[in-house]
């Protein structure tokens, strides 16, 4: 059974044609959860609101901007303390290393040289590691291991590409 429009006509305060009217009541006389909604609305537009007390908004208005005040303080306070904090620990760490710095430069420069010299010719000799076993493997690895490497990397892959599709798709809507 289709509740939508009679849903959506008890909880609206628009005006209903005759046929509404009509429609909608011999939908009440069937449907026990409608006729309990139209009941609900019913007790509620009965009731009678109370009014706030005088001067209720201007209370409420002055109440919210010192709150907004006192959040706008801690949030600075906090991140004062976060930041001071933060810039001691650094500075505590850092000051050997800054002290030995200012003592002797140019050690520090050919240390830094000799740290960026290691590491480039780590990364090359590494590549030609890579290289060469890129060459060797494919020799000493059977035919079947490379196809059962290979489907379980396509297997993994189009796993991954129906998941991210899922999320990315659009959904179709229906209309009428």
């Amino acid at each position: 059974m289709n509740h939508q429009p009679f849903e959506t006509w008890l909880l609206d305060d628009k005006h209903l044609t005759a046929a509404e009217k009509r429609d909608l009541n011999s939908h009440l006389r069937e449907c026990r959860n409608c006729s309990a909604l139209a009941e609900t609305g019913l007790a509620l537009r009965s009731t009678r609101t109370a009014a706030p007390a005088p001067g209720f908004a201007l209370r409420f208005q002055n109440r919210l901007a010192a709150q907004k005040t006192a959040e706008r303080r801690r949030l600075f306070w906090g991140m004062t303390l976060f930041v001071t904090i933060g810039l001691g620990l650094f500075g505590w760490l850092a000051a050997p290393y800054f002290m030995a710095f200012a003592a002797a430069p140019l050690q520090w420069l050919f240390t830094a040289g000799s740290y960026v010299l290691y590491t480039v010719t780590s990364l090359h000799a590494f590549s030609e590691m890579l290289l060469i076993l890129a060459r060797v493997l494919p020799n000493f690895v059977p035919p079947y291991a490379w196809m059962v490497f290979l489907s379980f990397v396509a297997g993994v892959g189009l796993l991954w590409m129906v998941s991210i599709w899922r999320f990315v798709r659009k959904p179709m809507r229906v209309t009428a």
